[in-house]
């Protein structure tokens, strides 16, 4: 395995009940449930607009969550704590920080430099040790029940935010104005390195990206913007079925290729729909 604290969340699972799901599905056949939510509508993008904006960066948090959690209330989530079952330990918060990626280490570290005697720091002997692993060794029983307190901080929230913006949101939002890519562009860039990381593997963000560019410019290099975002979607679905845990790629046929599909390179709202057969809105 590489090291987490170069490459966070290399093959970090996408959503934290896949495993389970996949099971119940096998016997209850698909989710028609349908989640709403609201957003504030803005203006058609002008050359590569920004997922940073506000009311869009909210969309993303949204659909993101949707596929994490099956849930549009992302802020629901700090306390979210568990282990799928995919060999990468804990998987908890808003983002899914793994406590065998490096991720989780990195988010409890920054809690204590900001909050020393906050109730995890007494696991980061710990966590530590078992970064690059699936073992709970010293952090169980009592480390869930911790996590959970620490997710009424304030603080702690805050933490979560600010590492899920430093190690995935803003370097796709960054990379996709490079590239000259609208928000949903800028989207399909952070759904990726939520899922993939950006580590040196054939399955990074970063090597998503270079497969597509085999196949197509992007618009900063005199591409079409459409052509470049469905290179880009082709090589993220190749990416995903490396893995099994990642095989469903609803997350993208039933989502963002919509989106493209129908032209929505603002991700204006209302928005419509599916991560693995479950339908969700955004009016």
């Amino acid at each position: 395995m590489e090291t987490p604290h170069i490459s966070p969340r290399t093959t970090h699972t996408s959503r934290r009940t896949l495993l389970a799901f996949i099971g119940a599905a096998a016997v209850a056949g698909p989710i028609i449930a349908t989640q709403t939510a609201t957003a504030t509508q803005t203006s058609p993008r002008i050359n590569a607009g920004g997922l940073d904006d506000p009311a869009k960066k909210e969309i993303a948090m949204q659909i993101v969550c949707s596929a994490e959690n099956s849930s549009l209330d992302w802020k629901k989530q700090y306390g979210y704590i568990e282990d799928i079952g995919d060999e990468r330990g804990y998987t908890a918060g808003i983002i899914g920080f793994c406590s065998g990626t490096g991720d989780m280490l990195d988010l409890v570290e920054l809690y204590t430099k900001r909050k020393p005697n906050n109730v995890l720091a007494k696991y980061l002997p710990a966590l530590r040790e078992v970064d690059g692993t699936d073992s709970h060794e010293g952090l169980d029983p009592t480390y869930t029940k911790d996590w959970a307190k620490a997710a009424k901080d304030p603080d702690f929230q805050k933490a979560q935010n600010d590492e899920r913006d430093r190690v995935y949101f803003n370097p796709a939002v960054k990379q996709g104005k490079t590239d000259g890519i609208g928000v949903l562009g800028q989207f399909a860039y952070y759904d990726a390195i939520v899922m993939h990381g950006d580590g040196g593997d054939s399955t990074s963000f970063s090597n998503i990206r270079k497969r597509a560019l085999r196949s197509a410019k992007t618009p900063a290099q005199g591409g079409d913007e459409v052509k470049y975002l469905n290179a880009f979607l082709d090589a993220r679905v190749w990416a995903m079925k490396q893995e099994e845990a990642h095989e469903d790629t609803s997350r993208v046929d039933t989502a963002q290729r919509v989106f493209l599909k129908k032209g929505n390179l603002n991700l204006n709202t209302p928005l419509d729909w599916k991560v693995y057969g479950e339908s969700f809105h955004i009016g």
